[in-house]
């Protein structure tokens, strides 16, 4: 079983909205610090926003006013609300611990902002 599946990609215009999903299969979920990830074509992969097991949350400043990182614990689940999204945003989004761990990338999820 996957331990985390990413959900909720696509292809938006510019200024508009995507909501990305991530499930966590293991119930220990709700300990974590989780952080949503990005990387575009000929980049580094970025952390772009985080979220401590308190609620506690960060932005890199990239998408700070833009970007909700928010988490539901009883459905083990991480959500990016993405709003006024750039053709810069343009990258497959991913989930994972923070800091990342190598057991928890998955395919992640792309999002192409179109101008």
């Amino acid at each position: 079983q996957v331990p985390l599946a990413e959900s909720g990609g696509g292809l938006v215009q510019a200024g508009g909205s995507l909501r990305l999903s991530c499930a966590a299969s293991e119930s220990i979920f709700s300990l974590y610090n989780m952080g949503w990830y990005r990387q575009a074509p000929g980049k580094q992969r970025e952390l772009v926003a985080s979220i401590t097991s308190g609620g506690s949350t960060n932005y890199a400043d990239s998408v700070k006013g833009r970007f909700t990182i928010s988490r539901d614990n009883m459905k083990n689940t991480v959500y990016l609300q993405m709003n006024s999204l750039k053709s810069e945003d343009t990258a497959v989004y991913s989930c994972n611990r923070v800091p990342s761990s190598g057991r928890y990338w998955g395919q992640g999820t792309q999002v192409t902002v179109s101008t």
